[in-house]
């Protein structure tokens, strides 16, 4: 029985180096988290965001994710208007997630919901575009925006205080 509860606490000890070192689960490292909230006629939600506003960030996104908190997403800043026809896509995310795509001022000009992507390559992955110009993109867990019966029209909103007393 010792050599069982000793291979046990060998491998109970392997499996959480390897937990912690595959950083499935983790952010991207240094990316600043901002809280905002989403806002709407019918009330507002708290939500925690990370922001990745350069290329390479962006481009990372929520790759590798295995889970994220319900209130927890992401936010994609451009310096540049993006057009109708730009698209995400789920290249190695491995999470369902909802897309709003919002203009300058943080008002969802529109939704999606976007699937995993099994493919071996990019290039086997569709791509989601917004279908409006854009300036921010918020990815969130799939189903976020139904739930909190969000979509256009609605407002981010970012700041200390981002959500209105209530």
């Amino acid at each position: 029985m010792h050599k069982a509860l000793k291979l046990w606490a060998i491998l109970a000890a392997g499996s959480a180096i390897y937990g912690c070192s595959s950083g499935l689960a983790a952010p991207q490292h240094g990316l600043p988290v901002v809280k905002a909230c989403f806002v709407s006629g019918s009330g507002s939600v708290p939500v925690e965001l990370e922001v990745a506003s350069t290329p390479e960030q962006r481009r990372t996104g929520l790759m590798g994710r295995t889970a994220m908190a319900p209130d927890a997403g992401m936010l994609f800043e451009y310096q540049q208007p993006r057009g109708p026809d730009y698209g995400f896509w789920m290249f190695q995310t491995l999470i369902p997630l909802d897309i709003a795509y919002l203009d300058e001022e943080g008002v969802i000009g529109s939704t999606r919901r976007m699937a995993p992507c099994t493919s071996a390559s990019g290039s086997g992955c569709p791509s989601y575009p917004a279908g409006v110009t854009f300036s921010k993109a918020v990815e969130m867990n799939a189903g976020f925006f139904r739930e909190h019966n969000l979509g256009k029209g609605d407002r981010l909103v970012q700041g200390p205080e981002p959500c209105p007393a209530g």
